[in-house]
């Protein structure tokens, strides 16, 4: 067979596997504040419950959504975060290793 047959067949294959795991990470779980990870870094679903005696870096409008980390887009209320791998974090929380976008 030539490689470009090989490639014609395959693509179908290949663009559902894509779409099974799109599926698979918009369904992962959210991040649960009581996990050691998360209490490490003081990760709460909700910014305006931050420790904010213990957390000195906290300032009024800090989101998840708005950070560096966050890997979902702009108005999602849950997405993907560098910090926690196969699961999501809130849009609305806060942890301590919050960057601003750029």
């Amino acid at each position: 067979m030539s490689t470009r047959r090989t490639f014609i067949i395959s693509l179908p294959a290949v663009g559902m596997a894509w779409g099974v795991s799109r599926r698979a990470f918009a369904a992962a779980p959210l991040v649960d504040e009581k996990e050691p990870a998360a209490v490490g870094v003081g990760y709460v679903a909700d910014a305006a419950r931050a420790d904010k005696a213990k957390f000195k870096t906290y300032a009024a409008g800090q989101q998840c959504a708005g950070c560096a980390l966050f890997q979902g887009k702009a108005g999602d209320a849950a997405g993907g975060c560098a910090l926690f791998p196969a699961k999501q974090v809130a849009g609305k929380g806060w942890c301590s290793a919050y960057a601003k976008k750029a």
